[in-house]
């Protein structure tokens, strides 16, 4: 599949002279953008082209501009899926760190960070994937490639290969019960909980420091 960047965290898709003036098509990733926000909101069946089209004031024919079909834009959506969780989740398992606290705090930016990991888009991908087995393959694939990069950061910090697979499946399946309950905590309880579930996960807690790096960069992006 053709992996696709990114895209803008907005939700909403207004009518808007430009884009409804003769002759504008949108982008495809303005149309990606709109399945994206249907997907999140009523699941894969509700990503068709007359309603994408209806939500960003543009003529059905304008779809067919930049994609053959519906299945090129649903491959778009994987695509995206693919290159945003399971590429930034990869990556901060191997970003730089001191310590096997650290490491697991780097991790961790993935539950607080839309940008990095989007949960919302998680949900309706699992959920797409009970009923298309071509999505359920690359579901499969994707958390494989997520717990062999946990594993690894286990590795990396002289765990056994037996107990960096076990906690790298403790610490990645717990994260999975969350998305799959939509568990929806406050930012306070969430932080609070952290130095504990770092030491469940590694057997080793983060310093005060550590915390308060961690803590100190979620508060500012937050706002809160």
């Amino acid at each position: 599949m053709r992996l696709v960047p990114g895209w803008p965290g907005w939700l909403g898709f207004g009518m808007n002279t430009e884009k409804t003036e003769r002759g504008w098509r949108g982008t495809p990733d303005l149309w990606l953008d709109a399945a994206y926000a249907l997907l999140v909101e009523g699941g894969v069946e509700a990503v068709k082209v007359m309603p994408l089209a209806t939500r960003l004031g543009l003529s059905r024919t304008s779809f067919y501009w930049h994609f053959p079909d519906r299945e090129a834009l649903l491959a778009g959506l994987v695509d995206r899926w693919q290159a945003k969780n399971t590429g930034n989740l990869v990556a901060r398992c191997e970003a730089p760190a001191a310590t096997i606290a650290e490491a697991m705090l780097n991790l961790f930016d993935c539950w607080y960070d839309d940008d990095l990991f989007d949960s919302r888009l998680e949900f309706a991908m699992r959920t797409w994937a009970l009923t298309d087995p071509s999505v359920a393959a690359a579901m499969s694939a994707a958390d494989t490639a997520r717990v062999v990069a946990i594993t690894a950061l286990f590795r990396r910090f002289g765990y056994s290969e037996t107990e960096a697979d076990t906690r790298a499946r403790t610490l990645y399946l717990t994260q999975v019960g969350y998305i799959a309950l939509r568990s929806d905590e406050s930012l306070d309880v969430r932080l609070a909980r952290n130095p504990a579930y770092v030491l469940t996960f590694c057997g080793v807690a983060p310093t005060d420091a550590e915390v308060a790096a961690f803590t100190a960069r979620h508060r500012v992006r937050s706002g809160g």
